[in-house]
Order: structure tokens, then C-alpha cells, then sequence
């Protein structure tokens, strides 16, 4: 069983890894980060580190080395078989040596072994990657710097090849940030979830500025750092020239070119939401649900904050849609055996169920759940927009986005990372391989506001025949290295790689042209570029370009056939040339020259790494059962071998008395076959009235109003607005109908009470508004003066929009 207090020495001391500091620096919206670990070996024999730790999974590893005493030893990427046979043919003849490698089940963990440290020693090693800022919602760019490594759900079938994690509840190393911006635009305001020091900026323009991490941070919980620009939807365009000692027509060799693209779509057409389509909401019930939103006094149960979310998509849906509601964990159940169409009976049925959903479904497995989704047929003209929340990582990460990407061309996929330590790599891949768009929601974050902004993509109007061309001067051409782009949002980022080949006689300007077409209305978004290479850039863009690459070709890997074995070669000799990690290269680095061998037997110990408690565990289960860290490896081993302990999953038939959540025909234990499918029936009498908790009013609110959009004239609706029945019933018009004077009043209280949270209840309000205009009622005017001396506010009905 997994130490909860972490690994230490046989002293008693805490593990060797002493302190992060890290180094930010960000140009517009690429970061490059260095980090620098601090080793030192206390024990009285010699010492081998492991560290197993995350990384955003869209970074690209492109420095890796390390300095014992005043000697460094700088890394170089290698086939990964090859660099680990180094590793272990070094430490075996008592050599120093770092092998620093990406875990070939997902792209977000990577495991640094530091060899053969003599008692004593001190050994200082960085890494440098580089990745692409995320945009925000508020158009913020983020960056994370991930503490928390959740441990991967595993079931009992498939113990083989998942990263080894050791918890530790004490994290005995702190950490010191400090952050660099330059930019082409002014910067705003640098926000972040940690404590910050004052922002200075380095010259008038506001174009250049510095912050550090207020002292004494304790590396437990993410770093998310916030960044604002002015102008943050201004479409750039930047060339970064080739290494000159890279070979001329290669990746590397030729200049490089990222286009970032912010498509706006006509105000028209965005006006008018789909009313069609079918949503599948995917919610994890598993243990660790059960834990809060964050360390805040206030804050809400992950699982609560989800029902809650649940309630605001129930009623944003549009009248006429397919819904169905899932929930997974170590098995996994369905409210409707397929999706059913959206009306007050289904939504009140469903509404039922939501109230009881509970973290009582064990671990994490999301591969099942959604197998059974892609095998239902989907509906004709009703698109699939399937929504994913997860508090987890899974063991399988890479399989769950080949299946995603498989059926692409049938749905899109949004995801939601939930708390710390969510998987980047499931979370961001499986919106990237579905098209769609993926939100983390950490700290003191709102879910809400998040997926309603998710809804909004999903709703908006679909957009096809996307095409990429470009204008250039004869003798250039340009070759694409990102994937094709399949989805545009409104006002999201859209990032081109490409390669600049040959040279023109004088002209310097090039064009790129993003053409598609929207509501079977065609758009246009140009952006014109110089083809001179800016200065001081560094291979920041080569090797992202690369990463982007390299990706797409282990996705191609994955999906099988005659070419695979060409396609790792690929791999590996782009990875090796650009110098950027992936799952078939690592970094290896050995001290050649150090004066003498380390004699004695090897300790191996575990450095831990900041994780969720709760992991699995619903009331009763040991909170720390996860992985088991491998065998300690004492002494040199001829060659690399490791001994797992056997994981424990938790699989067992769920007592009749939890399965109260989901009223379902549909529930499936994932263990029973080869698909998960062992349905059993459950009746409506397993529910049991509940006492009702108190509600937020807004919530309350929308949890009266009717699928069709509309109120109706009742008690609880005048207690919302903090009147009687009979007050708010005896200032209704006589010739005004009960239900339109409700649906006018709650529109009214929303606009002048709650309009800071109008993100969240926006369909609501439309919903109700198209609700007020189908009824076409006498005396609409006079209903709302009359509904703003009730409420005493000054809402007019074009801000209402009836």
C-alpha cells in the first residue's frame, strides 16, 4: 500500500529533492519554462532519484541537463531503448547519469531517474520546455504549472505500463517563480492563484514587464498564472528563421511560420442558435468527486457543483433536442437506454435524477462509457455534442483519444477538467481529437460559467468547408505542418505551423486566407505577413511546429497498418533532429569524465509528488489506495527491470441501496465483458424523498422555469422574488395571462439582479423571450412597467428582448 506521508530515508529524513525554481518567459502567447530541481543525496550510501511528475501535455521537452559541482552535463535526445540502455549500463559501472523520458501511455507525466549521486552530493537539473498559452473564456491566456499528479484509475485487467506515483501529504521542497512578458501588445494585468508581487513594468509601452511569486510557497497545489493583453483578439503572424547548422530544406533548416488567427463570425448569423441537436452530459461519479472544490471555507462538493451544472444545461437546452445523461466510474449507468427527445416530461425526469447523483461509482474508467455512446446511432439532423467531466486521469489515456478521433466526423467533444490534477493530456486531447473545446475549472473557479460558455460553441452554427490558402512571392512556397483545421469557434484561437521553402527575388510580403462557410454563408479572414525572420526568437516556433508534428504522427502510429514502422523512424529522426521529447526518444545524459566510479550498494528512492487524497475511495475505502510505487532497486542491475506491485481496483458489485442516483433501465458494470453492457432494471420506487438543501436564488429560479421556457404564477416563484403569492398575483393585469406575467417577472429579476452571472442563465432568458413573443400578448408594455414597480428596477423591454 502506498505510504501516505511519502518516502523517506532509513533515517527518517525527507527525500532528496530540495527545491523548484522556475524561470517563465513569454513572448505574445508561446511560453518557454525552466525549471530547476535541487538534488541532494543525505543518505550514507549511494543514491538513485526517481521523480515522477506532470507537465502540460502540449509542452514540448526540448533541454535537459544537469551540474554536480561546477561540471554540466547537457542531454540529447535518442531512441528511448537506446537511452535507457545508456542509463542502465552508466549506473551499473557507477557512472552519474539523468535519464529524463515521457510515459508511453500519456503525453502529460514524465519520469526523471537521477543515477548514482555519491553521500553528499549536490545535483542541480533543468529542464526547459516551451508550449502555447490556452485562452480563456474572459480572453485571459493561461498557464499552468501542474503540482498535483492524480493517480491513474487502473482496473484489475490492465496492471502493465500505467506511471508509477508515490503521495506524499508533506511536500518537503519549496518553490520560487519568476515570470518575464514581452509582447507585440500592451499588457493589462497579470493575474494568478498563488500570491504574486506587485507587477512591474520594464518600459512605458507596458509592452514589457516582470513578476515574481510572493516567498515561501509550498509546490502543493497549481500554479495558474493569468495573463491580459488589450487587444487580445489582434491576429498575428511571426517567421522565425532556420538553424544555420540544420540542413537547408528540412523542418529545422527552413524558416518557420505561426500564424494565430481569432475567426469572427457575423453578429446576423451568430444572433440565431441552433435549436437541434443531440447532448450527451458524461459526468465522473467516481470517490473523488466527493472532495471540494477547493480549500476555501465556502466552497462546494465537486459532485454538487456538477448537479448544479447539470441543472443550467437541462434548462438551456433548446425545445425539440435528443439529451441523455451519463455516469462512470468503475462501471457506468445511463439515465435513458438511449437519447430521448427534450420536452418538460423528459427533462423533469431527468431533473429527478440529478438531485440524487452521488460519487459512489468507484474509480475512473471512461473508455467503456463512452464505446457504448459511439455505438448508438445518431440522430439526422441533430449533431452529437457530447460534454465530458472528470476529476481524474485514467491508465489509458492515449486508447481514449484514438476512440474519440475515430468518430470525429460524427460528433464533437467537450471536455471539463475538474480540480487540480486533472489530466491535460485526456482532457485537452479529447477535445482537441473531437473538436471541440476543453475548460479547466481549478481554485475558487466557477463551473458554471465555463460550460455555459461551452454550450454556446456547441449551439452555435456549425462551421464546414474549411480551407488554408496562401499568397506568396514565386520561388517560396509554403507547406503545412499543423493538421488540417476542422472546427472554428467565435473568437477562439486558431494556430497554423507552417514551413517557408525556397527564396523570392525581392518581395517580402506573403498573405494567409481562412475561408469557410457559416449558415451556407461564405467568410472570409485574411492576414498579411513578412517573410523577414524577427530577431531573438530563438527555435521556439520550430520546435512547436515539430511537437505539433510529431503528434499527429503518433496518432497515425496508433491507428495501425503496413506503414507503422516508417512512421516511428519518422518520429524518432524528427524528434532527435528537433530536439524535442516524445514517446519513442528521452533525454540521456552521463558523466563521462567524473574522476571516479560510485562504489557500494544503490538506494532507490521515491520523490513524491503533490496528489489528490480520495482518489478512489467513496465512504470506507482507504483513502490512499492507488498505485504502489516499484520495488526499491538496490545494487546495479545488468539492465533496466521493474517489479510491480499488484494495483487494486475497485470492481465489486455495487450494493442495490447506492444505485438510488440513477433511476435507470441502463446500468452497466465495465468489468462484466468484452463491451461492460450487464444491465440490470431499476424501478421509480428506489427513490426516496430528500429534504431540499438550501439553493442559491438563481438557481432556484431556473429550476422553476419550464422546459418550454416559461414560469408559472406560484408561491415558490414569489418567494424567489421575496414576495407572497398574493402580493405578486394582485399586481397582475387582468387581461394579462398568469403564466406570461411570471415568465416577465422572472426575466426582469435576472436582467437587474443577477446580471453579473448572465454567462449562466443567457438560454434561460432567450428560452423564455421567444417563449413571451410566441404568445403574442395584449399589453406587454404596461406588464412590464407594472412588473418593475413590483420589483422596484428599471428594466425596459428591448434589454429583455420581447
Amino acid at each position: 500500500m502506498v505510504n501516505c506521508c511519502g518516502l523517506v530515508s532509513e533515517k527518517n529524513q525527507p527525500v532528496p529533492l530540495k527545491s523548484i525554481s522556475v524561470e517563465l518567459q513569454v513572448r505574445d502567447h508561446v511560453a518557454s519554462v525552466s525549471s530547476c530541481l535541487q538534488y541532494v543525496n543525505e543518505e550514507e550510501r549511494p543514491l538513485e532519484a526517481v521523480f515522477v511528475f506532470p507537465l502540460p501535455a502540449d509542452a514540448a521537452v526540448c533541454h535537459f541537463s544537469a551540474r554536480i559541482g561546477e561540471q554540466e552535463i547537457v542531454a540529447e535526445v535518442q531512441d528511448k531503448q537506446s537511452a535507457r540502455d545508456q542509463y542502465d549500463d552508466a549506473v551499473s559501472s557507477g557512472q552519474q547519469a539523468f535519464l529524463l523520458e515521457e510515459s508511453e501511455e500519456s503525453s502529460d507525466v514524465f519520469k526523471l531517474s537521477v543515477g548514482c549521486l555519491s553521500p553528499g552530493q549536490k545535483a542541480s537539473i533543468t529542464i526547459v520546455y516551451i508550449i502555447e498559452l490556452s485562452v480563456q473564456a474572459d480572453d485571459a491566456l493561461r498557464f499552468c504549472l501542474p503540482a498535483v499528479l492524480n493517480p491513474r484509475y487502473t482496473p484489475a485487467v490492465s496492471a502493465a505500463g500505467v506511471p508509477e506515483v508515490s503521495s506524499a501529504s508533506v511536500i518537503p521542497y519549496t518553490l520560487s517563480l519568476s515570470v518575464e512578458v514581452r509582447s507585440s501588445d500592451r499588457v493589462s494585468r497579470l493575474e494568478s492563484s498563488c500570491p504574486l508581487d506587485p507587477l512591474e513594468f520594464l518600459d512605458a509601452q507596458h509592452t514589457h514587464a516582470k513578476v515574481n511569486l510572493s516567498p515561501g510557497h509550498r509546490f502543493d497545489k497549481d500554479v495558474e498564472l493569468f495573463l491580459y493583453y488589450e487587444n487580445s483578439h489582434h491576429p498575428s503572424a511571426v517567421v522565425e528563421a532556420g538553424a544555420s547548422v540544420a540542413e537547408s530544406g528540412s523542418l529545422m533548416g527552413d524558416p518557420a511560420l505561426m500564424i494565430s488567427l481569432y475567426p469572427e463570425f457575423p453578429a446576423d448569423v451568430m444572433s440565431s442558435l441552433a435549436s437541434q441537436g443531440e447532448f450527451i452530459f458524461v459526468v465522473d461519479r467516481s470517490g473523488s468527486m466527493d472532495c471540494k472544490m477547493h480549500h476555501g471555507n465556502d466552497a462546494q462538493m465537486r459532485i454538487e457543483s456538477a448537479r448544479d451544472t447539470l441543472l443550467l444545461l437541462l434548462k438551456s437546452l433548446p425545445m425539440g433536442c435528443y439529451f441523455n445523461i451519463y455516469g462512470f466510474g468503475s462501471r457506468f449507468e445511463s439515465f435513458f437506454p438511449q437519447s430521448v427527445v427534450y420536452s418538460e416530461d423528459t427533462m423533469e425526469e431527468a431533473l429527478k435524477r440529478v438531485k440524487s447523483m452521488s460519487a459512489d461509482m468507484g474509480g475512473t474508467e471512461i473508455l467503456q462509457p463512452l464505446k457504448h455512446i459511439y455505438s448508438q446511432p445518431c440522430y439526422p439532423d441533430h449533431p452529437r455534442q457530447l460534454f465530458i467531466f472528470t476529476d481524474g486521469e485514467v491508465w489509458n489515456t492515449k486508447e481514449v483519444l484514438d476512440l474519440v478521433k475515430s468518430h470525429v466526423y460524427s460528433h464533437r467533444c467537450f471536455s471539463f477538467g475538474i480540480g487540480e490534477g486533472a489530466s491535460t493530456a485526456l482532457i485537452t486531447g479529447m477535445a482537441r481529437e473531437g473538436s471541440g473545446h476543453a475548460q479547466f475549472i481549478t481554485g475558487t473557479d466557477r463551473m458554471q460559467p465555463k460550460v455555459m460558455q461551452s454550450l454556446r460553441f456547441a449551439l452555435q452554427p456549425a462551421v464546414d468547408n474549411i480551407s488554408v490558402d496562401w499568397t506568396v512571392p514565386e520561388g517560396v512556397t509554403v507547406d503545412m505542418l499543423s493538421p488540417s483545421i476542422n472546427t472554428l469557434f467565435q473568437g477562439q484561437r486558431a494556430l497554423i505551423y507552417a514551413q517557408i521553402k525556397g527564396q523570392s527575388s525581392g518581395q517580402t510580403q506573403g498573405s494567409v486566407t481562412l475561408k469557410y462557410r457559416l449558415k451556407d454563408q461564405p467568410v472570409t479572414n485574411q492576414l498579411q505577413f513578412t517573410l523577414k525572420p524577427a530577431e531573438d526568437t530563438g527555435l521556439t516556433i520550430h520546435r512547436l511546429a515539430a511537437r505539433s508534428v510529431i503528434r499527429s504522427l503518433e496518432l497515425q502510429e496508433r491507428a495501425g497498418g503496413a506503414e507503422v514502422e516508417n512512421i516511428r523512424r519518422r518520429i524518432v529522426e524528427l524528434s532527435v533532429q528537433a530536439g524535442v521529447s516524445s514517446a519513442h526518444t528521452a533525454f540521456i545524459g552521463v558523466n563521462k569524465d567524473s574522476k571516479q566510479t560510485v562504489k557500494g550498494p544503490l538506494l532507490q528512492r521515491r520523490v513524491p509528488v503533490a496528489r489528490m487524497m480520495h482518489a478512489f475511495g467513496g465512504p470506507g475505502m482507504n483513502k490512499c489506495v492507488g498505485m504502489a510505487p516499484r520495488m526499491m532497486r538496490c545494487s546495479a542491475s545488468p539492465k533496466r527491470t521493474a517489479v510491480m506491485a499488484p494495483r487494486k481496483a475497485f470492481n465489486s458489485p455495487m450494493p442495490r441501496a447506492s444505485r438510488k442516483a440513477f433511476d435507470s433501465p441502463m446500468s452497466c458494470d465495465i468489468q462484466s465483458n468484452s463491451m461492460g453492457i450487464e444491465c440490470d432494471s431499476v424501478s421509480d420506487d428506489c427513490y426516496e424523498a430528500e429534504a431540499e438543501p438550501q439553493k442559491d436564488p438563481l438557481l432556484l429560479l431556473i429550476s422553476l422555469q419550464k422546459a418550454a421556457g416559461c414560469w408559472e404564477l406560484n408561491a415558490s416563484l414569489a418567494a424567489v422574488f421575496g414576495k407572497t403569492e398574493d402580493q405578486v398575483t394582485n399586481q397582475k393585469a387582468v387581461q394579462v395571462d398568469g403564466s406570461v406575467w411570471a415568465t416577465v417577472l422572472a426575466l426582469i429579476w435576472l436582467y437587474a439582479f443577477k446580471s453579473d452571472q448572465q454567462v449562466e442563465w443567457q438560454f434561460v432568458a432567450m428560452k423564455s423571450a421567444s417563449w413571451i413573443r410566441s404568445q403574442k400578448p395584449n399589453g406587454l408594455s404596461q406588464c412590464v412597467c407594472d412588473g418593475n414597480a413590483l420589483l422596484g428596477c428599471q428594466v425596459t423591454e428591448d434589454m429583455l428582448g420581447i
